[in-house]
This record gives structure tokens, sequence and C-alpha cells, in this order.
């Protein structure tokens, strides 16, 4: 593995770096009053994305995106991670499994997606199915060329924006080794489909603006043009394509992480206590040091990862290391950054209380710490016999 980064990297890293600090973090404490971003602003920030064509950078160029492997696109999550999540949305990395997209669906979703013109969300999530997906209740049955979706969906992160949702549902059942299991299959659903509710979902501590919501299906009928891959494959189809969400939860906690660290290392060099800066006291010097050994620890695994990706490589444990690490370091970052601001950390006339509230719900969403370790582990009992 080549450690240094190549003239396009840096400029992927220089040019996205640059858009977050000049169109991102100006409008962050705007977001945080409002709890959602101004549509125009939403806007605005495409349309610069657009022409400054990143837009879709994380879509294989066969499929009309950027095309960039898994280290680039990691840098670039990277970079993104610094600013408010609510607007680093914003910046469009449409979901891979639209690349599953066959006939009419690739004009319908696929390339108005890679566009910019439609937004998805992802619905997997219920309030019974949450690490388990397959114990999911809410389920499809087929009527002639139609299937009737029935059930509900909650923690859909941007589905109040989205045009259509990317949505797993149970469609039967199958005999397997272990006892019969759900099958699963993937539809695309338009906002707007009768019986397809979008309702306001709950208040979360982290990441305001970026909204999460309860879907609802009340005998939504829609047709089977809109199965996304095979019928009852719908796992097949998010292995195929999702497989890398994870990396990207690491290499966003890695460069929010990495601004708040910045910020707490000014502060150290300049506030003043029993007349010298506190950074010369050896608390906050070795809180400073072990962080930044968190943090590089943290990219390691994550570009790492990345890397084994782009070999073609297994790299499920590698993925899941680089998870539970990076979330769990930008916790102990943030906690410690606080520490070190005393009580100017829990005012919000600084970023370092978001960055802490913020940094929790990362141990959560796309695999707990507890599910990454079941991983981790799995992969180094199993070929024991174990």
């Amino acid at each position: 593995m080549d450690f240094g980064l190549s003239q396009e990297q840096q400029m992927v890293v220089d040019t996205v770096r640059d858009f977050v600090e000049k169109e991102l973090y100006p409008h962050e404490n705007t977001v945080e009053e409002l709890g959602y971003v101004p549509e125009e602003l939403t806007k605005e920030i495409r349309q610069k994305v657009l022409d400054l064509g990143f837009y879709a950078a994380n879509i294989p160029e066969e499929f009309g995106g950027g095309g960039l492997d898994y280290v680039t696109m990691s840098l670039l999550e990277r970079e993104l991670g610094r600013a408010s999540q609510a607007l680093s949305v914003i910046f469009g990395r449409p979901s891979n499994i639209l690349c599953g997209c066959k006939g009419e669906q690739v004009e319908k979703y696929l390339m108005p997606a890679i566009r910019g013109e439609k937004i998805d969300c992802i619905a997997m999530t219920e309030p019974d199915a949450g690490s388990d997906v397959r114990s999911m209740k809410a389920s499809a049955v087929k009527d002639g060329d139609d299937w009737v979706l029935n059930g509900t969906k909650h923690f859909i992160t941007h589905a109040d924006e989205a045009d259509f949702a990317i949505v797993f549902i149970a469609t039967g059942e199958e005999e397997t080794p272990r006892g019969k299991k759900k099958q699963i299959t993937c539809f695309l659903v338009d906002r707007g489909t009768p019986g397809f509710e979008i309702r306001e979902g709950y208040k979360c501590v982290s990441h305001r603006g970026y909204n999460n919501s309860i879907l609802n299906f009340d005998n939504c009928r829609i047709p089977a043009s809109q199965i996304l891959g095979e019928e009852g494959k719908g796992f097949d189809e998010a292995n195929t394509w999702l497989g890398a969400t994870r990396l990207t939860v690491a290499a966003m906690s890695v460069g929010r992480a990495q601004r708040c660290f910045d910020l707490a290392v000014n502060w150290a060099a300049e506030r003043k206590q029993f007349g010298q800066p506190i950074g010369k006291f050896q608390g906050v010097s070795f809180k400073l040091a072990d962080m930044a050994t968190d943090i590089q620890a943290a990219e390691y695994l994550t570009m790492g990862a990345a890397w084994k990706l782009d070999k073609d490589l297994p790299a499920d444990q590698d993925i899941a290391m680089a998870k539970v690490h990076a979330t769990e370091m930008l916790a102990r970052v943030t906690d410690e950054s606080l520490q070190i601001f005393g009580g100017m950390g829990l005012m919000n006339e600084l970023p370092i209380e978001r960055f802490w509230r913020d940094a929790r719900v990362e141990r959560i969403w796309d695999g707990t710490s507890e599910i990454q370790r079941h991983i981790i582990s799995r992969g180094l009992l199993r070929p024991l016999g174990a």
C-alpha cells in the first residue's frame, strides 16, 4: 500500500476541503438554529457541487458517475465529515444500490439521481427491526402485476428531502438450515404514491437538520417493474452495492475528529492560566498526544480497508475495525476536546458541544459497535471451527 497521495487524490482533498470551508461552514450555525436547511440554500449548494463536477463522484463511470475509487472516495468523505451532516449530504452521493437499476428504471431513477434532479433515501430500519433486519414486519403481497405494501419504517434519514425511497420489505419466507427466514425484496417507491406517507420523525440530539422520518405504507400499490433487482433477493442487491457505507461513516468520523482536534490544539496554545498556555501543562499536552495518535490510527484503518476494496480483497473485517475504531475515537476526541475548552466547550458560541453531540450517533447507525465487534470476532473464530 502506497501511503502517499496521487496528484489526483491531492486535488480532490484540496478542492473538497476548500468547498467545505467556504460553502458549508458559514451556514452551520443557521442550520443548528433552524433545525433544517432552507430550500434555497439546498438548491444553491447542490448547483455549486454540480458546477464543480463532483456530484455523484461515488457512482462508477460506466453508469455516468465520477467513478472515484474507494481510497479517493474515503478521502473525499473525510473532508466532508468536517462539516455539518445536514449540509455535507447535499454534496450529492446517490445510493450506489441504484446501479442495480434495469430497463426503464435507469432513466426514471438512476440517471436523475446522478444529475442531481432526484434525491433518494434508503428505508430498511423498523421499530422492531434494527440490527436484526430479517425480523422486519413490513410486508408486500403480490396482486396481479402489482405489489401491495403495508407497514412502517423509521429512522429514515433524508426522507424529508427525497423524491423516492429505496424500500426493503418482506415478501415471503424461505427454508434454511437454521429454520425459516424472511425473503427481502427491494422496491423503488415514489413520493406521492397513494398509500405512501412520509411523516416527521423523532427529535435527535445528533446532527440537527439531518432529519429522520417515519414512512408508513397503507395498501400502497406499486407495479412489479419497480422492484430493484430480483424478487426475494434484496439482501443480495444490498450486499453488492451498500457494503462500503460503514467505511463512509469511518472516514467522516476521522474528518470530524480532525477539525475538533485542530480547534483544541489552537485553544491549548492560546488559552493561558497561571501565566502560561494550558498546553504547557502535562494534563493537557498528553491529551493532545493521545488524540493525535487515535486519529491517525483511525485514518490508517479506514484507508487500509478502502485499499483492500480497491484491490478486490476480502475487507469485511477491515471495514468493521475501521468503523468501530473511528466512531469510538471520535467520541473520545470530542469529549477530550470539550474538557480542554472547559466551560466554554459546552457553550453554543463554539462548535465543540455540537461535535460532542453529533459524535454519539456514529456508534449506532450503519451497524452498532457491538455488531462491528461481532463481525470481527466471527472472522477470527470461524476459520477455527468455532
